[in-house]
C-alpha cells in the first residue's frame, strides 16, 4: 500500500479500530513517527486507557504530549521529514472548550465517543462566540496539515451518530466536532472511515458525486 497523501483523517465511532488503521498507515511510509497525544489524564480510569494506547505503539515513535496548541506544534514540526499522527481530534476540541476550566466534570476518552461535558448550561458557548473561535483555529490547522512537509493523519471520532445529548452544552459539543471534522475533511487529501475494523475510503468518490450534485 503506498501513501501519496500528505493529510489524512481518519474518523469512526468508539472501538471502531480508528486509531489501530492510523498507526498502520503511519508506519507505512518508513519514516520517522511523531506521535501528538491530545489526552490530558484527570482519573484513574484515563491514566489506564492512555497507558494501553502508549503500549500498543512502538517504542521508537517520538512522542509529543499537547492538549491545546496544536497550531505551534505543526509549526514547529513544519520541516521534519516524518509522519504526524494526532490522536485525536475530538478530544483536542474539548481541551480547548474547556481551557478555562480546572478540570473536565467526565473526560472522554482516546478511542470513544463518550461526551466530555456534563454541565447544566451551554448559554455561555453560544454568548461568548467560543465556537466560531475554536473553528478558526481549526481551520488554520487544516491549512498547516496541507502545508508542511510531514505527512499528516488526523484521528477524530463520529461523535454524533448516538442519542441526542440532554444537556445544552454537550449538545454544542456535539455541534463543534462535526463541524470541526467537516472542516478537516474538507482540507485532507484523504478520508477513512473505519468501521468493525474495516477502513472505507470515502471522500474521492463523494467528492464526485457532490461536483454532479453542484451542476445539476
Amino acid at each position: 500500500m503506498k501513501v501519496i497523501s500528505s493529510f489524512t483523517l481518519v474518523t469512526g465511532g468508539a472501538r471502531s479500530g480508528k486509531s489501530h488503521f492510523a498507526e498502520l498507515l503511519a508506519a507505512q511510509p518508513k519514516r520517522p513517527v511523531i506521535y501528538i497525544a491530545t489526552a490530558q489524564i484527570w482519573d484513574e480510569e484515563m491514566a489506564l486507557r492512555v497507558k494501553k494506547h502508549q503500549q500498543q505503539r512502538p517504542s521508537t515513535w517520538r512522542l509529543i504530549e499537547e492538549p491545546r496548541n496544536i497550531r505551534d506544534i505543526l509549526t514547529e514540526l513544519k520541516d521534519e521529514n516524518a509522519v504526524i499522527l494526532l490522536d485525536c481530534v475530538t478530544l483536542w476540541l474539548t481541551n480547548l472548550l474547556l481551557a478555562g476550566q480546572a478540570e473536565p466534570t467526565t473526560p472522554s476518552c482516546p478511542d470513544g465517543e463518550e461526551f466530555p461535558l456534563n454541565l447544566e448550561s451551554g448559554k455561555d458557548f453560544y454568548n461568548n462566540e467560543l465556537e466560531p473561535q475554536i473553528l478558526a483555529i481549526v481551520k488554520d490547522v487544516a491549512q498547516l496539515a496541507r502545508e508542511i512537509r510531514p505527512q499528516v493523519i488526523f484521528v477524530t471520532n463520529e461523535v454524533g451518530q448516538g442519542i441526542v445529548p440532554e444537556n445544552p452544552l454537550s449538545r454544542a459539543y456535539r455541534d463543534l466536532a462535526g463541524r470541526s471534522n467537516q472542516i478537516l475533511a474538507h482540507s485532507a487529501d484523504l478520508v477513512y472511515m473505519v468501521v468493525a475494523g474495516f477502513p472505507m475510503e470515502i471522500k474521492r468518490s463523494s467528492e464526485k458525486l457532490l461536483a454532479s450534485l453542484l451542476k445539476e
